[in-house]
């Protein structure tokens, strides 16, 4: 089957997925679709492929087209031709031609994108002014909305076209469109169909994704936030990013992310798309990201963006990010710290936290493989990343740094008679050495183990190092109850 016709056949099969009472209608288009050389070509007979652009307005209206040679009222269509790289590429240069309305003024629907909503048979009487026979037209139809809010002039081709006007969903002049429309749920107001994201580390560094240099691919071999496009089973456009960086870098693993901006850009089509950009902090490698599209990540600092083949729009939002983050959070120089600014850890702070961690267990002689902070803070972000039954708690020394932290546990305790649910643990108390005897341990271990007794536990342990004790009787840790059970330990050997 040559290319053009299995991605005709993909595109119907797809539409039978979703309509399976259409599989008999639809038989014969299969069976051409298996022989023809190019069903859009209008030589190809007895039957070939056309397509139409249904253009829905913010009032829920679609355009007509009152056609000369047949005298009909339908949307803007027609036959493909030669520089058509796909069926929506040949709805797009009709919807321009016959109604002179540009494919920047259009955009796709969230729920339809590049399925067509419809695929309609009509049968053609001859036309032996053009040498036509009696033949069928399979016409894949394509719904767009008005990227603007302003009806876009009409502008006919007077050659083949007599008028226009805008009809309601229920007066839509082909009663299968009509039906398909009217279950479509459309708006006809332009969602964000993209998302992508701006991805720092808290210390005035941006990630970057290298794309392949490809024709096919979206903006080739130029730097750009990582994302991508919707997907009908994406519930949220939100959903949709965490889908696209789970499946382009895995090991980058998202804590919250917040709505940024809305940006426009075109696609191949030359359509209007509309891209949700949302912020995150990460603190990683880009090696540890495990990239599986494109070419390489990296950190870049915005002062360095212009070395960059980027695009203006995205280095614009960068820099505008990074000078209001600057302005709503500015690094506190270390010496100027004082106890107090705690906060519960997100995912971006692993890395500190495994370099805490290690400063730990340095001052109690432990030493660490290679490797092995990288593999501690990947344990910090899978758990931090919505793990139940865990926290860790921080003082944060700005600028993505941490100076102190406490880390929380909790889990089932047997039932027994007043017996709270959980039993606690507060380990990995740690202060960086240049911020100790400030009262930042205290802080954080006082904030782990409210969260604790929150939680419902009754009862929170922890080990006390000789230099920790002091703290946590101050905090009103006390002995085990001589009366209870002798703590024992059993150790792999």
């Amino acid at each position: 089957m040559p290319a053009i016709s299995a991605e005709i056949a993909a595109t119907t099969l797809a539409h039978l997925a979703r309509h399976p009472g259409e599989h008999a209608r639809l038989r014969p288009l299969l069976d051409l679709l298996a022989t023809a050389d190019d069903p859009t070509d209008r030589a190809t007979l007895p039957a070939h492929v056309t397509c139409s652009g249904v253009l829905v307005d913010r009032d829920l209206r679609v355009l007509h087209i009152h056609h000369r040679a047949t005298g009909l009222v339908l949307c803007p269509g027609g036959h493909g031709e030669a520089g058509d790289q796909s069926l929506l590429a040949t709805a797009v240069r009709e919807v321009a031609e016959e109604a002179g309305i540009p494919p920047g003024a259009l955009c796709l629907p969230p729920g339809l994108l590049d399925a067509p909503v419809d695929i309609d048979v009509n049968d053609i009487d001859p036309n032996p002014d053009k040498g036509e026979g009696a033949h069928r037209h399979y016409d894949f139809r394509f719904v767009f909305y008005l990227a603007d809010g302003q009806l876009p002039p009409v502008t006919l081709q007077g050659a083949e076209v007599t008028g226009a006007e805008w009809r309601p969903l229920a007066e839509v002049s082909s009663p299968g469109l009509r039906a398909k429309l009217l279950a479509a749920d459309l708006t006809g107001r332009p969602e964000p169909v993209n998302a992508s994201a701006v991805i720092h580390n808290g210390r005035g560094e941006y990630l970057l994704h290298l794309r392949d240099n490809f024709a096919h691919v979206w903006a080739p071999g130029e730097w750009s936030l990582l994302g991508g496009g919707r997907e009908a089973g994406d519930a949220t456009i939100e959903a949709t990013l965490r889908r696209e960086l789970a499946e382009e870098v895995p090991g980058l693993r998202l804590g919250e992310v917040e709505p940024l901006a809305v940006e426009w850009t075109t696609d191949r089509n030359g359509l209007a798309v509309p891209i949700q950009i949302f912020t995150t902090r990460w603190d990683g490698h880009p090696d540890d990201a495990g990239l599986r599209e494109g070419v390489l990540l990296h950190w870049f600092r915005p002062e360095d963006l212009h070395r960059l083949n980027l695009r203006d729009s995205t280095r614009h939002l960068i820099q505008e990010h990074a000078a209001t983050h600057a302005a709503i959070r500015p690094p506190a120089p270390r010496a100027q710290l004082t106890a107090g600014s705690v906060r519960r850890a997100v995912a971006s702070d692993a890395g500190e936290l495994a370099r805490l961690r290690l400063v730990m267990l340095h001052s109690a002689g432990v030493t660490a493989p290679p490797g092995w902070e990288r593999t501690c803070a990947d344990w910090f972000r899978e758990r931090l990343a919505g793990r139940s039954g865990f926290a860790a708690f921080v003082v944060d020394g700005g600028a993505g740094a941490l100076v102190s932290c406490a880390v929380a546990q909790y889990d089932h305790c047997l039932p027994r008679p007043g017996r709270a649910p959980y039993i606690g643990v507060i380990a990995s108390v740690a202060t960086d050495p240049a911020h100790r005897r400030r009262g930042h341990a205290r802080q954080a271990v006082a904030a782990a183990r409210q969260w604790l007794v929150d939680v419902g536990c009754g009862q929170v342990r922890l080990t006390a190092s000789p230099d920790g004790e002091r703290l946590y009787r101050d905090l009103g840790f006390t002995d085990p109850d001589p009366a209870g059970p002798i703590p024992l330990a059993w150790s792999a050997p």
